[in-house]
């Protein structure tokens, strides 16, 4: 009989190292999409808290830590990552498991930036786009989320189905900031 055994996304392609930027696969634990049904963003914003201990994050935010993180993803949507999400959530918000919809790396390293600034329409400096600020945009053609997680350490994540776009698309942005070196 076969065995069947899980593989990331990526497996076995990373972590890729080129110039000072590298890109590693985050395993985040549960994803789950948590979108309040109307007017209960509120009582969302409570059950999440008093839950997992981390407030509702505002647009363009996140909270929480390394292995429990409430990123915001679109209107009134957040995408908790990390624990497997209270049943108190579900008497305010529809809870869907995304667990296996998206491929997530980290990138990190002197010239992060500067890859990032290659593939991504939006003003990644620090002085605009800081530690906790996330966005909803374009991965080179994809649609993914960029979160700034230290001052050269990016989260990104694109649609699970895209990770070998995503993997092809990160090695030639890192190899250009690498050559221009």
């Amino acid at each position: 009989m076969t065995e069947l055994i899980a593989q990331t996304p990526l497996y076995g392609a990373v972590p890729r190292t080129i110039g000072q930027t590298t890109m590693t696969e985050v395993d985040l634990g549960w994803l789950t999409s948590i979108s309040p049904y109307a007017g209960r963003v509120p009582a969302a914003g409570a059950a999440l808290k008093a839950a997992h201990g981390m407030a509702w994050p505002s647009a363009g935010r996140m909270t929480g830590k390394d292995g429990a993180r409430a990123i915001w993803f679109g209107r009134d949507m957040v995408l908790l990552a990390g624990p497997e999400p209270s049943h108190d959530l579900a008497e305010h918000a529809a809870l869907t498991d995304q667990t296996d919809a998206w491929t997530t790396v980290q990138l990190s390293g002197d010239g992060a930036e500067d890859v990032l600034a290659r593939l991504v329409p939006v003003d990644l400096a620090a002085a605009n786009f800081k530690r906790g600020h996330t966005a909803r945009t374009q991965v080179q053609h994809m649609n993914g989320s960029v979160t700034r997680l230290g001052a050269d350490s990016f989260l990104i994540m694109v649609f699970r189905s895209m990770a070998g776009t995503m993997l092809h698309d990160m090695e030639r942005a890192m190899a250009s900031v690498a050559a221009r070196g």
